[in-house]
């Protein structure tokens, strides 16, 4: 049991954060919203900044399919974590400031998790990791 909690179970904790919360922005929120900007459908989506419905769809696909998969390999961590951060800032203090907890609730729970991985880089389990080793 004490070993679990060296350095390769921090990065084994690291990956399992990866992957349960990248991968699971792309399946739950991602996938969707990339399925509709290629729908041909009209797009109505929400615009808190007041970009257009059309870009804010862009700007949350980008971060929701594509920043969530290249988290999900550990691929560009930190850089991938910035929008989906902003996007998760986004959903819980401007889309849903002042609803019902649960409506809340589904942004702090990816919200935390991307700002630890922000705070601790992908771990040794990941595409940064090997980039960083072969330059090393």
């Amino acid at each position: 049991m004490e070993n679990m909690f060296n350095s390769k179970g921090t990065d084994l904790a690291l990956l399992i954060l990866r992957v349960v919360f990248g991968g699971s922005m792309i399946v739950g929120h991602g996938w969707g919203k990339l399925m509709r900007l290629f729908s041909g459908e009209p797009i109505e989506f929400g615009d808190p900044y007041g970009l257009g419905p059309a870009t804010s769809l862009v700007l949350a696909t980008f971060a929701e399919f594509l920043c969530a998969a290249l988290v999900t390999v550990g691929l560009l961590t930190r850089w991938a974590l910035i929008p989906l951060i902003i996007t998760m800032l986004t959903v819980v203090f401007l889309v849903h400031f002042g609803d019902p907890y649960s409506r809340v609730e589904k942004g702090i729970l990816f919200l935390g998790p991307y700002l630890a991985l922000f705070l601790t880089g992908p771990g040794a389990y990941s595409l940064d990791a090997i980039w960083q080793n072969r330059n090393a």
